[in-house]
């Protein structure tokens, strides 16, 4: 099993909005050239990231299946324009959203860790993961961690 950030990368002002669509359909686009894209496997778990300038995790979920192009009911269901993604599931949308400056705060020293990346697949650690369940949970109502 692998941890990994969903960066939401889009221009577009609403992405808070657009990531609570995309949880709540099951699906997230991802793009044939996105690094990690053929190593994303159903068990991985995923932290879904707004990047600047909200730089706040929405939530997290479960990979339910590897990355692959939509099938003709899956493109259907899908609200966007990617060709293919990945189907999730156990979604957990965060209200309030949580900070990524107060998960960097408690994962010092931060190492590698960052706020801000040009990819929409970024790859962390357990450890890291680990500690944005533990930030949601003094939060918002996370139910634990699968691990």
């Amino acid at each position: 099993m692998a941890h990994y950030l969903f960066n939401l990368v889009t221009d577009n002002a609403a992405r808070r909005e657009r990531a609570a669509l995309l949880l709540r359909a099951g699906t997230w686009g991802i793009d044939v050239d996105e690094p990690h894209r053929d190593v994303l496997a159903p068990g991985d778990l995923v932290l879904v990231y707004l990047g600047a300038p909200e730089r706040m995790f929405v939530g997290r979920a479960e990979l339910a299946s590897a990355a692959h192009e939509w099938s003709p009911s899956e493109a259907r269901a899908y609200p966007g324009d990617s060709a293919g993604g990945v189907l999730l599931a156990g979604v957990d949308e965060w209200e309030p959203p949580v900070p990524m400056s107060t998960v960097l705060f408690r994962l010092q020293p931060r190492g590698n860790a960052g706020a801000d990346f040009e990819t929409g697949v970024v790859r962390i650690t357990a450890h890291e993961y680990e500690t944005a369940l533990a930030v949601a949970a003094a939060t918002v109502d996370v139910p634990p961690s699968p691990l």
